[in-house]
């Protein structure tokens, strides 16, 4: 499901290919009242399309970049690991407030991403009500009360 309303600085890129998952974070940010629009995308490589404006989304204004990206780390395609290591090199992106959304408990995966300097890493709750509230800090914070880091220079 891809929802692209208002300014690409209002949007929230969800990177999640498990559909129960991407459904059920959709309605808790909407059960939370989190109204930024919200850009899904299934796999890793059509993340960094969407983020670099190639493939489906060559039409893109690549510097027009989400507010929030909300990374799954186990994708398809490319794995989370590599799409925020893509991130962090790219000129316009590498500033780009990155919240790792994962179910995976390994330490290796909470280790790579902080290496590579994710904003944030959060472990999808089990229980429905702790994730309605988990998504709705994360919507709160990420959009009202962070400041993002100013647009590039051109």
């Amino acid at each position: 499901m891809k929802v692209a309303m208002g300014s690409e600085r209002s949007v929230t890129l969800l990177v999640e290919d498990n559909e129960d998952d991407a459904d059920l974070t959709l309605m808790a940010f909407k059960e939370a009242h989190v109204t930024n629009p919200m850009v899904r995308v299934k796999d890793g490589q059509e993340a960094l399309d969407y983020l670099f404006a190639k493939g489906a989304y060559a039409d893109r204004d690549p510097a027009e970049l989400p507010m929030v990206v909300l990374l799954d780390l186990k994708l398809p395609k490319r794995s989370g690991i590599e799409v925020l290591k893509e991130i962090r090199t790219g000129e316009r992106t590498r500033r780009l407030p990155v919240v790792v959304l994962t179910s995976s408990i390994e330490d290796r995966d909470r280790v790579g991403a902080y290496d590579l300097h994710c904003n944030s890493y959060v472990r999808k709750p089990v229980d429905y009500d702790k994730f309605v509230t988990a998504c709705r800090e994360l919507g709160v914070y990420w959009t009202t009360i962070n400041t993002p880091p100013p647009e590039p220079l051109r």
